[in-house]
Parts: structure tokens; sequence; C-alpha cells
């Protein structure tokens, strides 16, 4: 058995989620919060036997799209620093973690 935990946009979530249920994955959506932009993420996890953990990360790279942005002047990034001019950076995407489960029980 794997957890599969995987860290979106949360302009991505829906479409995630919808489509690992429609595929038959069951997932538990969790709201985040990214360290680097204080930006709104969705981490999503779910647990698969192993012989299904590459289909779950197909499914969800099929629907987490990296994008660029800008970042307005007002927001503070690390450490206090006030860009003067917006900085484009890219968001979205998936950041995926997968790791051994010793016990699961549904109960």
């Amino acid at each position: 058995m794997k957890l599969i935990l995987a860290i979106i946009n949360r302009d991505d979530a829906n479409a995630v989620t919808q489509s690992l249920t429609k595929a038959g994955f069951s997932s538990t959506k969790l709201s985040t919060t990214g360290g680097f932009l204080m930006a709104g993420n969705v981490t999503i996890l779910v647990g698969v036997d192993e012989e299904k953990v590459q289909s779950v990360i197909d499914i969800i790279k099929e629907h987490s799209h990296s994008r660029k942005e800008l970042i307005p002047t007002t927001t503070e990034m690390s450490y206090g620093y006030y860009p003067s001019m917006p900085v484009e950076v890219l968001v979205g995407g998936a950041t995926i973690f997968v790791v051994d489960i010793e016990r699961f029980e549904r109960v």
C-alpha cells in the first residue's frame, strides 16, 4: 500500500479530484499554503495499492499545469523584500510524494 501526497495549485484542484473520483480513486483534499508565495494550494491524499500509483500520478499530471503569473509590487516576498516592479514566477504543476504505508484500516 502507498500513500500519494500531491501538492497542487488551488486552480487545478477540482479537475484533479473529479478525475480521480471518475477513475475510481478515493481522495482527501486539504487546503494548504505554500511557503514562498504564501499562495493557496491544495494537498491531495490518495491511498492505493502499489500497482495503481502510476495511474494516479498520470491523472495528477494531466490536470496540474504550470503557468507564469505576475506578482504585484504590493506583495511582500521573503524577508520583507518588496520588489519595485511585478515579478514573473512559475506557479502550478504538482509536487508529488509517494510513501510506504505500514498499516491501513477503513473503519
